[in-house]
């Protein structure tokens, strides 16, 4: 029996009690031969994907061109769908489920496109492609991701419902109520051949962050309290509702950190803590880190029970195997076993009944992104980014100040410069001498981050740049620079080292963390700790994503709704040609004890 998903909706909302028939009988056997000797046994098997971003074929819209990587990995659902078989195959179809841990509509040009440009929401417009190949993959369950909110409530309740499978976020509350946004768990029936059937719970678990990422979208609207005081409020009810199994699909990484500081009282990567905290909870997939976990267990402090982690890596690249061993003890079926470990895209063909269905939304959007719209006067790319002073990054900072500048022409701001922030988003980003095409745009921006203009001191644009700064790994004077060990200390991604024109600056690598950025100028003059400026800046920082000091409280003076990489295809639009001489320098430079480093 399929799931009703209205009736699921409707009594969810209020306690997530919709029940999936995922099992019939199971065919004869090992287990069988088990139960006659008086072992009741049963094995299942959870698959489970996280952080598809959009990535529906192994094929990349920025370079048009098939995916592919340092390790040759690959992408989309449609190789995941061909693990999927198989391991269906190999288990019986009925002895599996199949679930996600959110960040499913946001990533690509794909995505984008029918967001954007062909939007579900319009009326009569088409299903998402990434609706359309996860129910031909028969998905059980899908938790929130943060990046489900990007383009709106409405986008996302769109595809909501154009899914044949539960969206879960026991976490995502109504925001005047407090009950329960969207189903909070769903419970499914898995048939075994002694009588009584395995009940197995999925909790859906978002991410707190939402909060701050997506303030425009959810601000009186929707809150998003902790992933671990929600899970000890339904993993109880779950178990009381006769659960044999729990589950839980978290989109939230395991290693107890925040990018946001001490702007929410919640944790963003709350996995293993969940898991540490909460008793009862069997095995927890996790998303959101973009991070590798085959297999990771944790001690829950209450029950001394070894709870089971597994991430399989983004964008299909990975698919996640929780095998589940259970016995019948008094009564009841008991978790005597379970493991986990991912299986790799990269081993197999794509299938070709996922090929075939979304051939035609493929080939528009190779159509869109390809469309030409300037020309450019030299090759930039972003192979260097991280660590010189490049054109292309240039570009970034060049279009937002002059878009902010445009914005407060005869408002009391005018008169003041304005700084911008820019950040290497893909080390592979490259903008060809001559024709420019959308995609060649797109691909510099790669997240749905919009422009914001706020007032910011030179002090505390000092410290702007030196919290970026902790991103390089200290290296002594007299040491060898190796560019591939320079960067990303602490595990700071690319995306959270900052670079910011309009003033001057050095970072003195050599020195420790806190105390890098020497000589800051603005005009060639040292920069006041008083002087006020305009700073243009993504809403991901703007609003505390990275934890940035003094931003996120900084007066807010105008902001745009339209997508960065948007401005930029439109100001590329409008003017016709780039010319790199127009706006390229070099601003800053990394230093030992005051000698370049390049």
């Amino acid at each position: 029996m399929p799931l009703n998903r209205r009736k699921f909706l409707e009594k969810s909302a209020v306690t997530g009690a919709g029940v999936a028939l995922a099992g019939a009988v199971s065919a004869p056997g090992a287990q069988a031969a088990e139960a006659k000797r008086g072992a009741k046994r049963y094995a299942f098997t959870v698959l489970g994907t996280t952080d598809l971003h959009g990535n529906v074929f192994n094929w990349d819209y920025f370079t048009d061109k098939e995916f592919d990587d340092k390790d040759h990995n690959d992408v989309g659902l449609a190789k995941v769908s061909t693990l999927v078989n198989r391991v269906r195959a190999e288990k019986g179809r009925r002895n599996t489920l199949l679930i996600d841990a959110g960040d499913t509509i946001q990533g690509t040009q794909l995505s984008y496109y029918y967001a954007k440009v062909d939007p579900i929401t319009a009326k009569g417009g088409p299903v998402h492609p990434m609706a359309q190949a996860m129910n031909a993959m028969e998905y059980d369950a899908a938790a929130l991701g943060n990046h489900e909110f990007n383009y709106g409530i409405p986008v996302l309740r769109k595809f909501e419902q154009q899914c044949r499978f539960p969206l879960l976020g026991a976490n995502a509350l109504d925001a005047k109520t407090l009950r329960p946004a969207f189903a909070p768990y769903s419970m499914h029936r898995l048939r075994t051949p002694h009588g009584r059937d395995v009940k197995v719970a999925v909790l859906g678990l978002t991410n707190p962050g939402i909060a701050i990422w997506d303030k425009a979208n959810v601000q009186g609207k929707m809150t998003f309290p902790g992933l671990e005081e929600q899970a000890a409020k339904w993993v109880p009810k779950l178990r009381s509702m006769g659960a044999d199994v729990v589950i839980v699909s978290a989109h939230s990484g395991s290693s107890g950190t925040s990018s946001y500081g001490d702007q929410l009282p919640y944790i963003e990567n709350a996995a293993a803590l969940v898991a540490e905290q909460v008793p009862g909870i069997d095995a927890i997939l996790v998303g959101h880190a973009h991070t590798e976990i085959p297999e990771y267990f944790v001690t829950n402090k209450k029950t001394g029970k070894q709870v089971v982690l597994s991430e399989p890596l983004k964008w299909g690249q990975r698919l996640t195997l929780f095998d589940f061993e259970l016995v019948w003890e008094r009564g009841c079926w008991k978790v005597e076993k379970v493991g986990a470990e991912v299986l790799n895209s990269n081993t197999v063909e794509e299938d070709p009944k996922i090929t075939k269905l979304l051939t035609d939304e493929h080939e528009k959007v190779v159509a869109y992104v390809n469309q030409v719209i300037g020309t450019n006067a030299a090759e930039m790319t972003s192979a260097e980014a991280p660590y010189k002073d490049v054109p292309i990054i240039d570009l970034i900072n060049h279009i937002q100040a002059d878009t902010v500048k445009q914005a407060l022409a005869g408002t009391e701001h005018a008169a003041l410069p304005v700084l911008s922030q820019a950040a290497c988003f893909s080390r592979s980003a490259r903008i060809p001498a001559g024709e420019v095409t959308i995609r060649d745009v797109a691909g510099l921006y790669v997240f749905e981050n919009t422009l914001e203009a706020r007032l910011m001191t030179g002090a505390q644009m000092k410290a702007y740049l030196e919290f970026s700064a902790n991103y390089y790994v200290q290296t002594a004077p007299d040491a060898p620079v190796d560019p591939a060990k320079l960067t990303n200390a602490n595990g700071t991604p690319d995306y959270n080292y900052d670079v910011v024109s309009g003033l001057s600056y050095e970072i003195d690598i050599a020195k420790p963390a806190g105390s890098r950025v020497t000589d800051v100028r603005f005009e060639g003059q040292p920069l006041a700790d008083d002087a006020k400026f305009v700073f243009a800046v993504n809403n991901y920082r703007a609003n505390g994503g990275g934890n940035f000091p003094h931003v996120a409280a900084a007066q807010l003076v105008w902001s745009n709704s339209d997508e960065i990489r948007n401005t930029m295809i439109a100001w590329v639009k409008a003017k016709g040609s780039i010319d790199p001489a127009a706006f390229a320098g070099v601003d800053w430079k990394l230093t030992r004890n005051g000698t370049p480093v390049f």
